[in-house]
């Protein structure tokens, strides 16, 4: 709509607001660009710091520092993956009358091995979580539940998971049962304390209003407490994802039936330095997507949570 002015120039105000709007888009189409670039960036800074660690292992093996029969550079056992990949066919490995070159292929038998053993870290993973968090919320909720339940949790905390071996295999026998036990043994104690430091750490500023407005018990654990405690629990949670793959595969090595603990056994006996480091590689890239895809997970849940990496880099 026209617009006139004092000086009886008619449109002046709407050809202004015109380049204000243009310039509204370009921002917008800006941001939109730089956010594609940050997420392109991160990718090439991930690229960059994994090749400058290759790049030194293969400075180390051109300079005779490293011997390649014990510490093949990654040229060489990235090289021969087809190779490499029909090991971990330890499904039908021990199968009366199968041969190596029956069964899946070599690229299907590392699927299938790093899915078997991915798999029991993420139920380990999500029991341990849902279980600590319930005696954790039940200890400081219930003072006899406290008094009866936290003292063996505080005793059987130290306790490492590799004591626990010969009680799973006592247990489960063999199979996905006592890998998956570990993984729960190996994580519940210790993300039980945390909950409860966590639940003493809430501000009390929070308790009381909620008393204040007429909140009950359960209402403030419900609405108050255990929000309050997540975004804490979410940051033990990724930093239990690294403690649990440790455990599995000492599990897996027991004889779980196939995994990547079997593979690495599997090397060991062999003495196939190559098979190790590639199977090293390949958790590393398991490890390493289990916890992006937490991160994001934790972005999502916790959206109103301020980015405190970035707040303190400008110090």
């Amino acid at each position: 709509m026209a617009v006139v002015t004092r000086d009886g120039e008619t449109g002046a105000a709407a050809g202004a607001s015109r380049p204000a709007a243009a310039t509204r888009l370009l921002a917008s189409r800006l941001f939109a660009s730089m956010a594609g670039l940050d997420w392109l960036a991160k990718v090439w800074w991930t690229c960059l710091s994994i090749s400058l660690f290759a790049g030194l292992w293969e400075l180390c093996w051109a300079m005779g520092w490293a011997d390649p029969k014990l510490l093949p550079p990654p040229h060489i056992f990235l090289d021969n993956i087809a190779e490499q990949g029909r090991f971990f066919n330890t499904a039908t490995r021990w199968q009366v009358g199968t041969s190596m070159s029956e069964g899946p292929s070599a690229f299907e038998s590392v699927l299938i091995t790093g899915a078997a053993t991915t798999m029991r870290v993420f139920v380990g993973l999500v029991l341990a979580s849902v279980l600590a968090i319930v005696v954790g919320v039940l200890v400081r909720y219930y003072r006899f539940f406290d008094r009866l339940v936290l003292p063996t949790i505080t005793l059987l905390s130290p306790v490492s998971p590799i004591a626990w071996l010969p009680v799973a295999i006592f247990l489960f026998g063999i199979g996905n049962a006592p890998a998956i036990f570990m993984v729960v043994v190996a994580l519940f104690f210790h993300m039980v304390l945390a909950t409860i430091n966590q639940i003493d750490t809430v501000n009390t500023n929070l308790i009381n209003v909620a008393r204040t407005m007429g909140a009950s018990k359960p209402q403030i654990y419900a609405r108050v407490i255990v929000p309050a405690i997540l975004p804490g629990m979410l940051q033990v949670l990724r930093m239990n994802l690294f403690g649990a793959w440790m455990v599995v595969l000492v599990a897996e090595s027991t004889g779980v039936g196939y995994g990547m603990g079997q593979v690495i056994m599997l090397a060991r006996n062999t003495f196939n330095p190559s098979l190790v480091f590639f199977t090293i590689a390949v958790i590393g890239v398991l490890g390493f997507t289990f916890d992006w895809l937490l991160r994001l997970a934790q972005r999502r849940i916790l959206y109103w949570l301020p980015d405190t990496a970035e707040r303190l880099r400008v110090l």
